[in-house]
């Protein structure tokens, strides 16, 4: 028998740091894609922000109506103005272009 507890076995240790290694090597795939969906949800509300802000300038100003593009943070908001649908409204969309990180978006809203 063994009369010394002065230290840790090795078992002891090899078993601890298999432990967590088993534990990052289901966490960390956790923690990238949580990462990646909070990218996208990002880009999609700055989307939304863009195409709220383009509708609410253009019920104050009434200026006319023209196509631009945004870059913010490395990604490409293209803001694209519709011809009226059968109500005759204008529809503005925010197209988000595809990227390696993310998908193609496309919000749209209308000009009342």
């Amino acid at each position: 028998m063994l009369q010394s507890n002065k230290g840790y076995f090795l078992l002891e240790l090899l078993l601890s740091l298999s432990t967590m290694l088993m534990l990052s090597l289901f966490l960390l795939p956790l923690v990238r894609e949580m990462k990646d969906q909070s990218k996208k949800i990002e880009i999609e509300n700055t989307a939304q922000k863009f195409m709220y802000e383009e509708l609410k300038a253009k019920i104050i100003d009434g200026s006319t109506f023209s196509d631009y593009t945004i870059n913010q943070n490395n990604v490409k908001y293209k803001i694209i103005w519709l011809n009226p649908n059968s109500t005759g409204q204008k529809e503005v969309c925010v197209k988000v272009e595809k990227n390696s990180f993310y998908q193609e978006t496309n919000i749209c809203g209308v000009l009342e």
